[in-house]
């Protein structure tokens, strides 16, 4: 069978145009004798023998030429579909059409309606007898031989939709190593029904039984559409069943038709977030950053890299990218440099806070926009170093922002935290400041349009909880958590980028501080379920014993907020974008006083600045969780500055 099938598809792939049209005539010809046969039951009269020979050349010649014009020798017989069929049809109804008024009009030969009929409808079955039986005997030798002694693995397809069958129809077409053997779908109104040649065996509160019954080797879910909650009850029963499970993520790939496979992975607790993602659009960014010169600090972090990777999407003239981590911006250096075709990306190894190397900075490059992500934003690390988190949060803020309003720069995003929102630790405090300092900037310099961007927690970055869960689970550690009833608001990197991106170009952003709608909080022990349960390392029944409460952290709030009960929220052009503004109007004090604890720090006191957050936010001394209690306990006089939101 194998040589034959080889040979079969050398001739057809040669001359395809030939073998198809020749093909055709055959299957026109038997057809027409056929019918002739069936007309006079086998025994047809000498005189319709005659007719029947006479007539045969213009069936034929009606037959071809329909069939070239509407271009059916064209169609690949290995991947024939419905549109293949579709047009097979219209060439037989339009020879069929030609022939008819030949022989009943022109020359007023007596073929009987019947046998034109029957011809035709001979001719399409048999005509797609042959295709269809060509693809099934092509793709079942790929089957056999594409994988050799690779085994290929028996999937129930989870979702009966649109998504489903187009999974099934390429794991059936090209070689995957997956073979599906049956849908599941809680709609009970697809039970029993086919789809691509396989039932719909029940509903996914079914699914354990009938893995067991179809012998099932691994799951698949197909729904891309559906919602968090959804989908975290299908993986719960898809878990039960102890198999494999991959996914089939965004609903834009299916409905572009795009290749499914190459999209089907492992689930990611971000599938399982308790909101639907954020996708907006940014239509208007590319006119915005497109031939300018664009900063990005902190670029090495890993909301600084995505920031680079969509900024260098829109071909900016000069993409800067500083940051301290040397090795970490090399290696972004290089992934831009091959994976992007845009303008050389130039890494700056440089510290926000050095002031000369910011105006060497400004005065070379000049940037048009600039993007300031650097901060240090580790909680705990930052309660033990609390003179580190001002005077980089704070006083590099502000020198990085005075540099761009000095040097003409068009636009100012401070990326900023919900942590900044009634600040119970000295990372939040600290961001809260550098936010306040940015709006007062845009009173200083109305010139540059100066706006901060505020958002939850990003899920993958190197200050989640995420990465740390991912690490315990890899040593088989216990997952450490933090209260059974803490929350958190989850974002991903590339929706917290976007984001950014999006406040940029918004013109009532201008002096404000912007927010993404993240929906509802998440708690964190049900991130840590979610995280063990699709790591496959322990039973359903053993989740709970892997986890262990520790206790509140110095300055961790038990509950996130994204605005405080004394700021307003404004809706922008945007749904999902807010903007939050502050009852009462802010000092222009507060610049005056970051650059006294600046000149505090250049001659060596840190007491003083740490002193004067301490005035500023009293919360967060009073939870006690500052480790240098001893300098903020040293005589120094306490600064007075407006009090924040």
């Amino acid at each position: 069978m194998l040589p034959f099938i080889n040979r079969v598809y050398v001739v057809l792939s040669r001359a395809r145009t030939q073998v198809s049209l020749g093909t055709l005539a055959v299957v026109a010809t038997v057809a027409y004798v056929t019918a002739y046969l069936l007309r006079f039951e086998f025994a047809v009269p000498a005189n319709y023998v005659e007719i029947m020979l006479r007539t045969l050349p213009a069936l034929l010649l009606f037959r071809l030429i329909s069939a070239y014009v509407l271009r059916v020798s064209r169609g690949r017989w290995r991947y024939v579909g419905i549109r293949d069929i579709t047009r097979l049809l219209l060439a037989t109804l339009a020879g069929s059409a030609c022939f008819f008024f030949y022989v009943r009009v022109l020359t007023e030969s007596s073929v009987p309606l019947s046998v034109i009929a029957l011809e035709a409808n001979l001719t399409l079955m048999s005509m797609s007898g042959i295709w269809m039986t060509y693809r099934a005997m092509f793709e079942r030798h790929r089957r056999l031989h594409a994988h050799g002694d690779e085994p290929v693995r028996r999937v129930l397809i989870i979702g009966a939709g649109e998504a489903g069958n187009a999974m099934a129809r390429e794991m059936i077409r090209f070689p995957t190593g997956y073979w599906p053997i049956g849908f599941v779908d809680d709609d009970a109104s697809k039970w029993g029904t086919r789809m691509q040649g396989r039932a719909v065996l029940g509903a996914t509160y079914h699914l354990r039984t009938i893995a067991a019954e179809t012998r099932a080797e691994a799951l698949l879910v197909a729904v891309p559409s559906a919602a968090p909650h959804q989908l975290r009850r299908i993986i719960s029963r898809c878990e039960d069943t102890g198999l494999p499970v991959k996914i089939l993520p965004g609903i834009r790939e299916v409905l572009a038709g795009d290749t499914m496979m190459r999209h089907v992975r492992d689930v990611r607790i971000e599938d399982l977030l308790g909101r639907d993602p954020i996708q907006l659009e940014l239509p208007e960014i590319a006119a915005d950053l497109t031939g300018k010169s664009v900063l990005i600090t902190g670029a090495a972090g890993s909301i600084g890299s995505e920031l680079a990777r969509q900024v260098a999407r829109y071909h900016p003239q000069t993409l800067i990218l500083l940051d301290q981590a040397e090795t970490d911006l090399f290696y972004l250096e290089q992934e831009l440099l091959e994976n992007l075709e845009c303008a050389t990306p130039v890494a700056v190894v440089a510290d926000v806070t050095d002031a000369p190397a910011l105006e060497r900075i400004f005065r070379r490059y000049a940037p048009d926009r600039v993007f300031h992500a650097a901060a240090y934003k580790h909680v705990p690390m930052m309660e033990a170093n609390p003179a580190e988190a001002v005077r980089n949060n704070v006083i590099g803020t502000l020198r990085v922002a005075e540099a761009a309003a000095r040097y003409g720069c068009g636009g100012f995003v401070l990326v900023s935290t919900d942590k900044a929102v009634r600040p119970a630790n000295v990372m939040g405090a600290t961001k809260r400041v550098a936010e306040l300092v940015v709006l007062e900037l845009q009173q200083k310099y109305p010139r540059t349009k100066f706006c901060a961007v505020r958002f939850g927690n990003v899920l993958g970055s190197q200050g989640s909880v995420v990465p740390i869960f991912r690490r315990q689970i890899e040593e088989g550690k216990p997952l450490t958590v933090t209260h059974p009833e803490a929350t958190r608001y989850f974002m991903t990197i590339p929706e917290a980028v976007q984001l950014i991106l999006q406040a940029s170009v918004l013109p009532e952003v201008r002096g404000q501080i912007a927010m993404l709608d993240m929906g509802e909080p998440v708690r964190i022990v049900e991130l840590a379920e979610n995280m063990l349960r699709l790591s496959g390392s322990v039973s359903a029944e053993e989740v709970s014993s892997r986890i262990v409460f520790t206790g509140l952290r110095p300055g961790e709030k038990l509950h996130e907020e994204l605005a405080a009960p004394d700021e307003e929220e404004v809706a922008t052009s945007i749904a999902k974008v807010h903007l939050v503004r502050h009852a009462a109007t802010s000092s222009r004090r507060l610049i005056s006083e970051v650059k006294r604890w600046d000149a505090a720090f250049q001659d060596g006191d840190d007491s003083g600045p740490i002193a004067a957050l301490r005035a500023l936010f009293p919360n967060v001394l009073d939870a006690g969780i500052y480790a240098e209690q001893a300098i903020l306990d040293a005589s120094s006089p306490a600064v007075a500055l407006p009090t924040p939101g």
